[in-house]
């Protein structure tokens, strides 16, 4: 006992003291190699990893969706991989999700959205054979994969007459959103500012039968949908700023929705996806406190008795 004492105070002291990530450090950041890569389109960037723990499942899965100011410029699924790995370890089946960006063919509105329902289609159709359990679903998304897994919560809630909408679909309640920048209508000048961005390539432009570009692309605009989002940001994070994950919390339970915020001591942007990072314990906590089986309220009958007046 006393030699591990020793032993954690030597290096906590030297994990709580390690410098922020930088982008240069995320974008070394790599992992396994998935067990599977499965195609769910045509194009070159719709696929996705399947990462499969050992044992006999059913597995509880994470589907990952990276981020990289919706382009193709900062990598991603393979960054990702980091993370994957080190879910695969703890029992947890990965979909990692690569979709096209808005600069790729196809990419931006609505092929964006459109690689999210069949990423999630392609997995619903794997899970017998690889042993998933669907009923235990959480969507990680960081950055701008943050916002379309906020938006993946709320697909119920598309208006009828948009091309995004659908019958049926995998329901997806539990969300964690790692420095997400889900709010496009209020966060659209942030977005400018740190992604050089702008509403068209993310949300399309108005037509005559779609004069609010953001009522089918805007996870805030989807709320309530009956989801928990727990927000997990770094102190330092400055493309996705601890306020936006407050702002979007208070705006979730207004609507009625569960929403909490997770913020990272000492930790960057980029820390919020490294399973080296010393946040990692809090970003994994979240991710397997969101995929804990609910409790179900105890009945009537249960419930202590009021105590009676002496």
């Amino acid at each position: 006992m006393k030699l591990r004492s020793l032993i954690l105070s030597a290096v906590l002291p030297a994990a709580a003291s390690a410098a922020p990530m930088q982008l240069a450090d995320y974008m070394a950041l790599s992992g396994p190699a998935p067990d599977a890569h499965v195609a769910y389109g045509p194009a070159p960037s719709q696929y996705a990893e399947l990462f499969l723990p050992q044992g006999a499942g059913p597995f509880p899965v994470a589907v990952l969706v990276h981020g990289g100011c919706w382009t193709a410029k900062f990598g991603g699924i393979t960054q990702l991989r980091n993370m994957a790995g080190a879910l695969r370890e703890r029992g947890i089946a990965v979909w990692n999700v690569e979709y096209r960006r808005v600069d790729e063919a196809g990419g931006g509105y609505p092929g964006m959205y459109q690689d999210m329902h069949a990423a999630l289609d392609t997995l619903q159709a794997q899970a017998g054979a690889h042993r998933l359990d669907l009923g235990r679903v959480v969507a990680v998304g960081h950055s701008a994969g943050g916002q379309l897994v906020q938006w993946i919560a709320g697909r119920e809630r598309i208006p009828a007459g948009s091309v995004l909408h659908r019958k049926q679909m995998l329901p997806v309640r539990a969300v964690v959103s790692l420095g997400g920048l889900a709010d496009l209508r209020r966060e659209r000048e942030l977005i400018k500012a740190n992604c050089g961005r702008d509403t068209p390539e993310l949300a399309g432009t108005p037509s005559k039968g779609r004069p609010d570009v953001y009522a089918d692309t805007n996870a805030a605009e989807l709320l309530p949908n009956g989801s928990h989002t727990i927000l997990v940001t770094g102190e330092l994070d400055t493309i996705s700023p601890p306020r936006v994950a407050h702002d979007y919390a208070a705006r979730a339970q207004a609507a009625g929705d569960r929403a909490e915020v997770v913020i990272l001591p000492g930790a960057s942007h980029y820390d919020e996806v490294a399973a080296t990072s010393p946040a990692w314990p809090q970003v994994l906590g979240a991710i397997e406190r969101a995929l804990a089986p609910s409790k179900p309220a105890a009945p009537a009958s249960a419930q202590p008795a009021s105590p009676k007046a002496p």
